[in-house]
């Protein structure tokens, strides 16, 4: 995948999963807050979280509401390819708009 083809999301995903794996950041190392991600890579926060969601599906990290996200221990095993993680990206938004739409659909039943 050329870097122009890399959403700005997997792009994070990838970042961190590196540094994860490379052992910069260390099971139980506070990742950065979302604004500071956010002013880093020069994204919306929503593109930040999204990134932090397909971190936490992979069982990189952990988030704590009002504490931050964090590396989580299993994050020593080998980190998935960025096929994977593209895959385990497409999942969670079909998740997601799953979600919307059953609660779009309840919405015009009342």
């Amino acid at each position: 995948m050329s870097s122009e083809t890399v959403q700005p999301y997997q792009r994070i995903t990838q970042d961190y999963a590196e540094k994860i794996r490379k052992g910069k950041l260390s099971a139980g190392t506070k990742l950065p807050g979302i604004r500071e991600i956010s002013e880093e890579y020069g994204v919306a926060a929503g593109t930040v979280q999204r990134a932090l969601t397909e971190l936490r599906n992979a069982g990189l990290i952990y988030s704590h509401q009002g504490r931050g996200s964090f590396v989580s221990e299993s994050a020593e095993k080998p980190v998935e390819d960025s096929s994977s993680l593209a895959i385990r990206a497409l999942e969670s938004r079909v998740a997601e708009l799953e979600a919307r739409l059953e609660r779009l659909e309840m919405g015009h039943d009342d």
